[in-house]
């Protein structure tokens, strides 16, 4: 693995675990009253957009970082949805 396919590992690792605080926070109080409901639309789709532009370019650091986060941003934006 080069350099660059490291950096970019764990780069997308980094930040993607950094949603992981929001969600359990918000799982465990079922509240997402704080939580902008456009900042999170707008990152989600942002997020589905980068995925497919890493498919595109087959960058596997770029695919998988932002395979979880989409799966992580999604479930907390159906968390505002459902908790409000």
């Amino acid at each position: 693995m080069d350099l660059s396919t490291t950096i970019g590992l764990i780069a997308g690792t980094l930040t993607t675990i950094a949603f992981l605080p929001q969600l359990t926070k918000t799982w465990k109080s079922k509240s997402a009253k704080d939580m902008s409901l456009a900042m999170l639309a707008t990152f989600t789709t942002g997020v589905l957009l980068w995925l497919i532009y890493g498919l595109l370019v087959q960058a596997p650091p770029v695919i998988a970082a932002n395979v979880v986060t989409l799966i992580l941003a999604a479930t907390i934006l159906v968390l505002k949805l459902r908790y409000g």
